[in-house]
Parts: C-alpha cells; sequence; structure tokens
C-alpha cells in the first residue's frame, strides 16, 4: 500500500535557532489512524504543521513531505490544502468571521463551489458536530469546546482525505471529549491526531508515534507502546489510567 504521507529525514529550526525537529522520518497509509505523543515541546505541532505546508515559509529543496504522492512544495500548497484538513490548537487561530457560518463556509467558498453546495455542507458539518441551528451565532460567544467543535466542522466542511488534529480534545468536557472521539472514530478519513490525551489515544489510534527533543523515540502498536512504563517515564508521560487497570497479556 503507498503512504498518503511520507515524511523523509524533515529537519527544522525557528528563526530564534531552536531546532524543533531533527530527522524525522515516517510514513502514514490510507486509513490508519496515527497518534503523536510527547512532552511539551517535542515537536508535536511543528511537525503537524508541515504536513500542509503552514510551515517551513520557504519549501526545502527536495521537500522533507509528501501528501498523496504530490511533494509539499509552493505549486502543490493549493491541492494539498485542499486534501489535509488541519485543525489548529488554539482555535482562536481558526476563527475570524463574525457568524459560525461564516467560518464554517471559508473553506468550501475558497475552493470556489457553488454557494447551494457550500449551504449544504457547512449544515451537514454543523449538524456532525452536534452545534446544528448554531449558524448566526458569533464564535467569539462561544464557550471553548463549542469553538473547537465550529473549527471541526470547518474543517469537515472541506472534505480532507486526510485530517491533521492537534490536540483536539483540550477545553473539552468529560462527555465533550467521548462525543469526539466518536465522532472522531466515524470519520473514515485518515487521521494524524497530536495529543496529551493518551485516553483518546487508546480508544481511536492503533498506532502511536512518540516524539520528544524533536525527535521520534518510538513508532509502533498503541497499546504495547503506551503500556512500557519506563518508556513512557522517560519521555515526561505516564502509562494512562485505562491501561492501568487491562492486563495485556491476561
Amino acid at each position: 500500500m503507498s503512504a498518503i504521507i511520507s515524511v523523509n529525514d524533515l529537519h527544522f529550526s525557528y528563526p530564534d535557532g531552536k531546532q524543533a525537529l531533527k530527522g524525522v522520518t515516517f510514513n502514514v497509509n490510507e486509513g490508519e489512524c496515527v497518534a503523536v505523543i510527547g512532552p511539551n515541546g517535542s515537536g508535536k505541532s511543528t511537525l503537524l504543521l508541515h504536513l500542509n505546508g503552514i510551515l517551513p515559509d520557504t519549501p526545502s529543496i527536495p521537500p522533507s513531505c509528501t501528501v498523496l504522492d504530490l511533494p509539499v512544495s509552493q505549486g502543490n500548497l493549493p491541492q494539498i490544502r485542499r486534501s489535509v484538513g488541519l485543525l489548529f490548537q488554539d482555535p482562536d487561530d481558526q476563527l475570524f468571521c463574525p457568524t459560525v457560518y461564516d467560518d464554517v463556509a471559508f473553506g468550501p467558498q475558497q475552493f470556489g463551489l457553488p454557494e447551494e453546495t457550500v449551504r449544504k455542507r457547512v449544515t451537514s458539518a454543523l449538524e456532525r458536530v452536534d452545534l446544528a441551528g448554531f449558524d448566526e451565532r458569533s464564535p467569539h460567544h462561544l464557550s471553548g469546546g463549542e469553538k473547537r467543535r465550529v473549527c471541526l466542522a470547518g474543517v469537515l466542511a472541506c472534505e480532507p482525505s486526510v485530517l491533521v488534529l492537534d490536540e483536539p480534545t483540550s477545553d473539552l468536557d468529560p462527555r465533550g471529549k467521548r462525543e469526539l472521539t466518536s465522532l472522531l472514530a466515524g470519520l473514515p478519513a485518515t487521521k494524524i491526531i497530536a495529543t496529551h490525551d493518551l485516553e483518546l489515544v487508546v480508544r481511536l489510534c492503533p498506532r502511536t508515534i512518540l516524539l520528544d527533543n524533536g525527535r521520534i523515540v518510538a513508532d509502533g502498536p498503541t497499546l504495547p507502546l503506551l503500556s512500557d512504563e519506563p518508556l513512557m517515564l522517560r519521555h515526561g508521560l505516564e502509562k494512562p489510567h485505562i491501561l492501568l487497570h487491562s492486563h495485556p497479556h491476561g
């Protein structure tokens, strides 16, 4: 099976000289749901921003990332951004329109779709995230969890084949987390999810990549990886509660 996303020896430093990624290499196949975990500052968000060309400002030659067989380079960005839906860590980075409808419609409108198609996509996306009837509300008066769901609706309205989600459950209460997890579980798109929510990882992601200090330190099946307590503790993480009472071999 050919990889839908391919990252090859990806290095990245910020202008202040901080080296955020140091030779990251991995592939993701179509239909996979992969978690990216690691301590704060490990490079998770930086990595996700490379997957639809937000970083680097000037793409490397040759590009280190390939999406749907297209190198992530300047000329391919419009097509790649149609295919890769990115949910930012902070909803306020993604919401800038006066109404929820306008925010969710923004992506499909950029694709030049007819207004009727845009309207259908917006209605459907808001229903899927349980915000039907929120069309005329101002995004800035919503709760943190509602804002996050508006952002997700905006991504879903673009019907991407790859979903790249940065901390999708932060700001959500336990019920909101459960609802979002089951929503994501029902989406056929390939998913890459950077998160500290290890319960979400156990429920949703059969494969986990552990990133620390800009390098991949582990990449494999989720349950054995998260159950490896010495590994987790070495990288500032804890074995999730959901696994504390389970005996993988019993």
